[in-house]
Formats: C-alpha cells, structure tokens, sequence
C-alpha cells in the first residue's frame, strides 16, 4: 500500500494583549480578543510530519520520541474538522483517494524545551493541523484553517500567521467568526527582537484552562478588564503596530500584562503565576526604562513566571549592557554572540555604571534557567525534512 506524506514547522507566539477567559470551553472561544507577535522558527519551531495509508491501523502520535495519546476531545476534534474537509472534496471529486477514512500517523518534534509557559501547544496544534491541511490538499485559507486549530489549543490559531497577529474573539456561538487575521506582517515591522528570561520549567500549579474558568467565575476586575479595557487596547496595539510605533506598543503591552495577572489575582482562590524572579524582572525592566529617558524595552508574561522581553534591534547593545552583566552565567547566550560581542555589552555597562542611581540584583541569575534570544518570524513553513519512514509510515 502507497504512504502518502506532507511535513510542516510552525511557530510559537507570545501574546501582547493577552486571551484570558473562555465563553465556550467546547469551542475553545475567548471572552476578549488578543494580539500577539510570532517569534522566529529558528529559535522556537514544532516540525511536524504526517502520514496516511490504506494499510493504517489506527491514529497514532509520537511527540519528541514518545507515543502520546490522541484521546483528548480537542485533538479529536481538529481531526474531525479536517476529515470533514477533506470528504467534501472527495464527494466532489471521485478520483481523489479516500484519505478521510485513512487513519493517520503523526510524528512531532520541538526545537526548544517544553517548558511551562514557553508555547507549546500552540506551535504544536499549529504545526498538526497545517500539514494535514497539506497532505489532504485543503483549499482554505489560514484564517479558516485558524478556527481548526483553535479547537485544539486557542492560542494556536495565531500560529498559522507569521508577524504580529490578532485573534478576533468574533460574536457568533458557533465559533465561525472566531479566528487569526494578520496585522501586520514581519517584513513590515522587522526590528522587533524578543528575549524569553525562562523563569522555570516545572509544571505550573493551576493549569490555564483550569485558571481561566476559575477567574471568569470569581474576578470582579475580569468583568472590567473584558467590557471596557481589552477592547480599547486591541485597537490602541493594532494601531501602534501598524504605525510601528514602539513606545505605545511597549506600554500597552507592560500594562496589559499587569491587567491580565491583577485578575488571576482577584480570583478567589487567587491564582500566582509569576514568582518573587519574575517581580524582580518587571523591576528591573522598568529601571532600565527610566536609566534611558525613554521606553526601549517592555515585558510580558503568560500564565507562568517566564518573562518574555521585546525591544528594537537598534537597542539591543544598551538594554544588554544591563541584561548579560546580570545573567552571564545563565545558559544560551553563546548560541547568538561571540565572546567579543558579549564583552562589548558588559564594557558598555562600566560606562553606565557611575549614572545608574537603581539598586541592582546581582543574584538576579539563580532564578533563571536560561535564556532564548529570537526575534519576529514568519507563520507556518512547508519543509523536505520528515520525521516519517516513507517504507513504513513509522517514526524515524
């Protein structure tokens, strides 16, 4: 029996206007819209190969070596939705093979620790559903695509676009207005970089679907946050994106990551996802803000300790002076610079150093695993290299 393959990467997000709350958990619809920008595949990718044959048993996932179950209600139902498109073409078109009653085997793979906060699930529901798309030959676009995989993980709808992108809540309950839409691509904002400080990478204590339920229910300050200040932040981010401009973008996306977690802690029990590091962090961030006069780097976090720093490639020396003289002992900044490199920051630093009137951590470090140093990137990419033995349809 012929095995047919199709393999695709796609990207992580992080989000700047954050998705926090659910009005149909079947669905996986959010209560607000959300923004966010697509980091680079070089640094943060799910590769993902799938395979299908007439000789198939059975649906089967392997993920990072591992066989993992495919029995959960949201993985099943991106397969539904896909078989479902798939059979419409075969009903139309009597030539085509019968992929929709084939079952499948699917073999994923990350180029990053699967770390809490770090993504994962939407990479990976990303990565799922656009190389079935690719193997069954869809004609949809990503946006509709963007619904599929939003019924997986809802923050994977995002990570069919490259560049900074918005996740329209929609109004209808059927979720058919619910997607991903670009705003704004990443050749049109291209000096965007990105910092992720990885905090931790235990298990978090509230699971965020878990989280999100547990403040819709309980948070006085949700009620606002999603009436009144979400929607005026998504057309203030959408805007200062388009118009690249940094300073709002940064402001928006520090106050909205400060609004998302003041009602994790109105919640009732509250809900801590950041730790005593990631405070620290936000201090510091604001410190070197006001060093320079001027807002040059912002930072947000999800639901999780980790931070995650955007700024501008022209800045990048002046907010690593202070950044690399704190973390040098952290792993990963060897895999962007050289040693000169690194030493120049830390030379810049001894210039700064008799004007800075803050107090400095210098334990800083031991709360932070490693670091991973990215920037904007593009959306999901058809690839040669699989996972998948042609022969077999097994893993290779």
């Amino acid at each position: 029996m012929s095995i047919h393959i199709a393999s695709t990467t796609a990207p992580v997000n992080i989000a700047t206007l954050k998705y926090w709350g659910k009005r149909d958990a079947d669905l996986n619809l959010p209560t607000n819209s959300s923004i966010s920008v697509t980091l680079s595949q070089d640094d943060l990718r799910t590769l993902t190969s799938v395979a299908t044959s007439e000789s198939f048993n059975k649906d089967t996932l392997w993920i990072n070596g591992k066989e993992e179950s495919l029995d959960s209600k949201r993985t099943q139902d991106c397969l539904k939705d896909l078989r479902s498109l798939r059979e419409e073409m075969e009903v139309n078109d009597k030539s085509l093979p019968r992929f929709s009653q084939w079952k499948l085997h699917i073999v994923s793979e990350n180029n990053f620790p699967t770390a809490a906060g770090l993504a994962s699930s939407a990479a990976g529901f990303a990565a799922l559903v656009v190389a079935i798309a690719k193997l069954y030959q869809l004609p949809q676009s990503m946006s509709e695509l963007s619904k599929i995989a939003r019924k997986g993980s809802g923050s994977a709808c995002r990570s069919l676009f490259g560049g900074y992108v918005a996740w329209e809540m929609g109004q209808l309950a059927n979720g058919e207005d619910s997607m991903a839409v670009p705003v704004a691509s990443m050749d049109e904002w291209p000096e965007m970089k990105a910092a992720i400080l990885v905090v931790s990478d235990v298990k978090k204590d509230t699971p965020s679907t878990q989280g999100m339920q547990l403040t819709v229910h309980t948070s006085d300050l949700f009620k606002e946050r999603i009436n009144n200040v979400v929607p005026r932040r998504f057309e203030e981010m959408k805007t200062a994106i388009r118009n690249k401009n940094f300073k709002e973008f940064a402001e928006l996306t520090m106050k909205d990551s400060n609004s998302f977690h003041a009602t994790c802690l109105d919640s009732y029990p509250p809900i801590f996802y950041m730790n005593d590091t990631s405070k620290k962090i936000i201090r510091l961030i604001h410190s070197i803000n006001e060093f320079f006069g001027e807002v040059i780097v912002a930072y947000t976090f999800d639901a999780g300790p980790n931070a995650v720093l955007y700024y501008l490639e022209k800045d990048e020396a002046k907010i690593f002076a202070f950044i690399y003289t704190l973390l040098k002992k952290v792993e990963g900044w060897a895999n962007k610079y050289t040693e000169p490199e690194l030493q120049s920051f830390e030379k810049l630093f001894v210039e700064y150093k008799d004007k800075i009137t803050f107090q400095m951590d210098s334990e800083l470090y031991e709360g932070i695993n490693r670091v991973i140093l990215t920037k904007v990137g593009s959306g999901p990419q058809s690839t040669n290299e699989c996972l998948i033995d042609e022969s077999t349809g097994s893993p290779k």
